[in-house]
């Protein structure tokens, strides 16, 4: 397929759109029940749409499901499903603003673990990024300045178990394919999360299943966007502009929430963001590199 990354960088900005009004409804609908029973909902929809996605690009779900590597698979699916709890968690007591401000730094955490994960050799410049990026992060906390809130700890606690799933993507497409890990990735998440979110679960009025309704829809089309985004642009090109996700989120939570964006939390992320963009570019760079010298 031809690489057209000006639609790539649009459907990516679109995916961010989605996804950010996705945290938005996760915010509310958590704020009324338990996050472990609004997941699980989210999650049953998930997995009939990676189900129906994984039989079209495999062909079979037996063929979608078949893998090499069935524990890290499991650890991933596990992991994700851990992080997007953990995170909504956040939404709901820390807020949209500062949560997305505070998870920007997954992309320096998967950068800072690569080495002892994947084996990649890390430079100098990137690690300085890294403690760029954590500064960026400090700046956000302003340990010292203010009582550091223990509620920053679900997104930081969600950023690190969201690098440590993307590392383990990295590791899992070494032996399986795309379709593979995403089909795992739905459908073990949706079984883990189940006993949970069942003994949690709770009566919904019916305006809130409307909202729910809308939780599912927007999480299957964000996934769809974003694979149709891989599909015409390479990952490198279009990466950058999933920070446009931080942009709205913070516009739903000061819009939709009345949250406030002090300026510690916008200076801090900018940072974060600038670390980030940094890194991207130096892992596209050696990636030239390489390709140059095969």
């Amino acid at each position: 397929m031809q690489s057209n990354t000006r639609l790539g960088i649009w459907l990516m900005i679109a995916t961010t759109i989605v996804f950010a009004t996705q945290d938005g409804i996760s915010r509310h609908l958590a704020g009324e029940y338990n996050v472990l029973m609004v997941v699980m909902i989210r999650y049953w929809f998930f997995a009939l749409f990676v189900i129906a996605i994984s039989r079209r690009t495999a062909g079979s779900v037996r063929a979608a499901a078949a893998t090499k590597q069935p524990v890290v698979q499991t650890i991933r699916a596990i992991l994700l499903i851990t992080e997007i709890c953990v995170m909504v968690a956040g939404f709901t007591t820390l807020g949209l603003v500062e949560s997305h401000a505070i998870f920007t730094c997954y992309p320096l955490l998967i950068s800072a673990l690569s080495g002892p994960i994947l084996g990649e050799t890390v430079g100098w410049r990137r690690w300085a990024a890294v403690l760029v990026g954590f500064v960026g992060v400090l700046i956000i906390l302003e340990p010292g300045v203010t009582v550091f809130s223990p509620y920053a700890l679900f997104p930081l606690t969600s950023a690190l178990l969201f690098a440590l799933y993307g590392l383990l993507t990295r590791y899992a497409a070494r032996k399986d394919r795309a379709s593979t890990s995403f089909f795992w990735t739905g459908v073990v998440g949706a079984i883990a999360i189940t006993p949970l979110g069942l003994y949690f679960w709770e009566p919904m009025s019916g305006g809130d299943w409307l909202w729910m309704a809308m939780l599912c829809v927007t999480g299957a089309t964000g996934h769809f966007l974003l694979i149709k985004c891989y599909e015409v642009a390479e990952a490198s090109a279009v990466q950058p502009f999933a920070y446009f996700q931080l942009v709205w989120g913070a516009a739903i939570g000061m819009t939709v929430f009345h949250e406030q964006l002090r300026l510690n939390v916008g200076a801090g992320a900018a940072v974060v963001v600038a670390a980030g963009l940094f890194t991207l570019w130096r892992e596209q760079r050696a990636k030239r590199s390489v390709n140059a010298a095969a």
